[in-house]
């Protein structure tokens, strides 16, 4: 199988093996003659002297054929080591495709296997890394178009409440600069969060949790958002509890439920719908808005994705970021959770978080 080179091609290249017409200056091999020389002359003196001069001749004629095979092998044994360690300097320094592609037994193509199998795990690793490096890039890119958009439009409110002729002029203009550094506040908060589960450096609680807790501890910061549009959000979650951390999953669940009602609209209406049984928790929020577009369904938790219905409006007053159901996932997977999102028969989006209650 062809592998790429995974080093830099300046590197210096390593030292190989003695060549094959040099195996006296290994020190292993020469030890090893050496044994078999003061083997083969102490066997010859004992048949020289246990059964004649022939015998004696004939033991040393067969102990020199034993080390004349002995040194063919060897060298043909470290002919294959350099060659080895010839396409791993290809691999490794120069920046070309080298096949392993010699196959047969012994202890030297096992090794060559070995090998083998090592480059081809650094050239996948490799090749990650370089994915993570672009995903990093488009992610940073991502995050500097976010942020840029609420502070256009902080700076243009600044100096339209410097201008308003009128203190109800200039309030209005402070209230819609207040929500943007808010929305830019809780921008930052959810990157880092989202950072941190990347990371694997946050931690969360393993405990029994009602739903019922966790649903009243994610509709009370959107209370009043909810009763200024007029929107009615119902609660029918019963007595089903899972295994996890409340707040971690009510923040989850407040993400959704927010995305949901921005969807409903003015006047609109929001479940919060929960069933268990001897599998699993399963925790639905659902709308009665128009629905997420066939299009956008399988992008809908994908970080910054907003669809095109999210890109409609003021570019100065997005409705939203395209963050939160990323979060809202991270936070339930990172439970042993599951986040799934679908349209329903009557119309209106339903999010389904899947808690199990045992390892299948």
């Amino acid at each position: 199988m062809g592998i790429e080179a995974i080093a830099s091609p300046t590197a210096p290249a390593l030292a190989g093996p003695s060549k094959p017409g040099s195996l006296l200056r290994n020190r292993t091999f020469a030890r090893q003659m050496a044994a078999m020389a003061a083997v083969a002359a102490l066997l010859a003196f004992a048949a020289g002297m246990t059964a004649g001069k022939a015998s004696a001749v004939w033991a040393g004629a067969a102990a020199a054929a034993c080390c004349v095979l002995f040194a063919a092998f060897s060298r043909c044994r470290y002919r294959e080591i350099a060659q080895l360690a010839a396409e791993m300097d290809e691999v490794l320094h120069s920046g070309r495709r080298v096949s392993f592609s010699d196959c047969r037994e012994g202890d030297v193509a096992i090794l060559r296997s070995e090998v083998s199998k090592m480059v081809a795990q650094l050239a996948r690793t490799s090749e990650q890394l370089r994915a993570e490096k672009t995903a990093l890039a488009d992610a940073l890119a991502d995050i500097s178009h976010q942020i840029r958009t609420p502070l256009t439009a902080m700076s243009l409110l600044v100096p339209i409440a410097e201008r308003a002729a009128d203190e109800k002029a200039r309030s209005r203009a402070l209230r819609e600069l207040e929500g943007m550094v808010e929305r830019v506040s809780w921008l930052v908060t959810a990157l880092l969060k989202l950072a941190r589960l990347d990371a694997g450096v946050m931690s969360f609680e393993k405990r029994p949790v009602r739903v019922a807790d966790v649903a009243v501890r994610a509709i009370a910061p959107l209370e009043l958002v909810l009763d200024v549009r007029g929107i009615s959000c119902s609660v029918n979650v019963g007595g089903a509890s899972f295994q996890g951390d409340v707040a971690w999953s009510a923040e989850a669940l407040e993400n959704i439920v927010k995305n949901c009602a921005e969807a409903a609209g003015e006047r609109g209406a929001v479940r919060i719908e929960a069933t268990e049984d001897a599998l699993a928790t399963r925790i639905r929020v659902s709308d009665n808005g128009p629905g997420i577009a066939e299009e956008d369904l399988p992008h809908v938790f994908d970080r910054f994705y907003r669809g095109a219905r999210g890109e409609e409006g003021d570019p100065a007053n997005p409705k939203g970021f395209g963050i939160g159901l990323s979060l809202a996932q991270a936070l339930i997977n990172a439970q042993g959770g599951s986040l799934h999102a679908r349209n329903l028969p009557q119309g209106g989006a339903c999010f389904e978080a899947v808690f199990p209650k045992m390892n299948v």
